[in-house]
């Protein structure tokens, strides 16, 4: 009984040991571990919500960080005359509308062909697009006229950008995504400012962004579609949409490799807004009364055919078909032009 009795207290004072051993064990982790719990996590949470402090981070060695004004580009405003700019008033074709099309049936378009075609506004058939003025109704570069359309119309729904990555007008481009196209891809650089009286000293840094400028669109994408009317026996041109082309140049920044768009606008939907500007006229200002919509719509401009839906079954650019040669790829333009001519004027017997 006595044996019994001092087993059970040795194996008592065991567990006795065991509990204060592991009670030790997690008092050192419980006063160790907080330390570094609550203070990774707060500086962590510091760090990431506290604008004063990511905002204080420099990594120019604590110079300070300028950024410089954003000068041109598609946001200067226009000021409004307080008086009339001129001797006589000025119709600003507010209230002007244009004439809806023409109906055509499906049945009766006996001929279909569609053509792109780019306008170089460094033509001079085309300088009218290239016109620097500031008016009441803002900016008279036509690239500036699509720019604002789009955006008062944003909220209506009208004149709406679609994204340049096809010309079916497939994706809405919103008010971020637009306003980013028109920066055309341009970066920001961190230049240097060196102190007048010490020019090994850094004064600040300024930071430059580079941006697109009106006077960098130089071409435009027209997408349009011929029809035969066997209704009416004549031939019909509608043109679907419009895109601004912003110019790809070369590593040394003065050969020009290319043109890519920046965004589509569907042409009926950009008509009312045409038809409210007025054209540039060379010659007589008295005499400028033609609007834009009637511009397109006379087909007063020049332009080169890039591509078309004639003989062309893998739906490929001239350019790529010609091997990049330009003088052919011109040729070839023209030949599609003279085809789709001829096929009205042979429909006739003399």
């Amino acid at each position: 009984m006595n044996k019994q009795l001092l087993k059970y207290v040795v194996l008592f004072g065991v567990l006795i040991c065991f509990a204060n051993f592991a009670d030790a064990q997690r008092r050192g982790r419980t006063t160790r571990n907080p330390a570094t719990q609550d203070t990774l996590p707060k500086q962590n949470v510091q760090q990431n919500t506290n604008p004063a402090t990511v905002g204080q981070y420099n990594p120019y060695a604590n110079v300070p960080i300028i950024v410089a004004p954003q000068v041109g580009g598609f946001n200067d405003s226009i000021k409004v005359s307080l008086r009339n700019d001129g001797a006589t008033e000025k119709s600003m074709f507010k209230e002007r509308t244009p004439l809806p099309y023409e109906y055509l049936r499906q049945d009766d378009a006996f001929y279909t062909q569609r053509v792109w075609r780019d306008i170089d506004i460094r033509e001079k058939i085309n300088l009218p697009f290239r016109y620097q003025v500031n008016d009441d109704n803002g900016d008279q570069r036509f690239v500036s006229i699509m720019v604002n359309a789009v955006r008062s119309e944003l909220k209506k729904g009208n004149a709406i950008a679609f994204s340049p990555d096809d010309d079916r007008f497939t994706t809405f481009l919103d008010s971020a995504k637009f306003e980013k196209a028109l920066t055309g891809g341009g970066t920001c650089d961190t230049i240097p400012i060196y102190d007048l009286n010490d020019p090994t000293k850094i004064d600040h840094y300024e930071v430059v962004c580079n941006q697109l400028a009106p006077d960098d669109i130089v071409k435009f994408r027209i997408k349009e579609e011929w029809i035969f009317d066997r209704e009416a026996s004549r031939m019909f041109v509608r043109i679907i949409g419009i895109a601004p082309m912003k110019t790809i140049m070369g590593l040394d920044k003065k050969t020009e490799r290319g043109a890519t768009p920046l965004f589509w606008i569907y042409y009926p939907d950009l008509r009312p807004t045409l038809a409210r500007y007025e054209v540039y006229n060379p010659k007589n200002m008295g005499m400028s009364r033609m609007t834009w919509e009637e511009l397109f719509e006379s087909r007063m401009f020049g332009s080169y055919i890039v591509k078309s839906t004639l003989d062309n079954p893998y739906n490929r650019y001239i350019k790529s078909i010609m091997r990049d040669n330009p003088m052919m790829a011109l040729l070839e333009g023209e030949n599609i032009k003279d085809k789709i001519f001829n096929f009205e004027q042979n429909l006739w017997q003399y």
